[in-house]
């Protein structure tokens, strides 16, 4: 899957994903970003992940840039 980096919350460790084709926001945290850091991203970055299931809802992981 696709989509832009919405926002990253500052002070933490995670933000959020606009995913190309749906209306909902996708979480994300650090520990699934691979190759970049989160200091490297910023808003507007387009991003390539896969879609996961945490017990608080859908999660995106294996997050790269695209």
């Amino acid at each position: 899957m696709e989509g832009t980096i919405k926002n990253i919350v500052e002070g933490k460790d995670f933000g959020f994903i606009s995913v190309d084709g749906e209306e909902r926001d996708l979480f994300f945290h650090k520990s699934e970003l691979q190759g970049v850091s989160l200091d490297e991203l910023k808003r507007g970055d387009r991003v390539s992940f896969e879609k996961g299931e945490t017990p608080k809802g859908p999660n995106a992981v294996n997050v790269t840039r695209a």
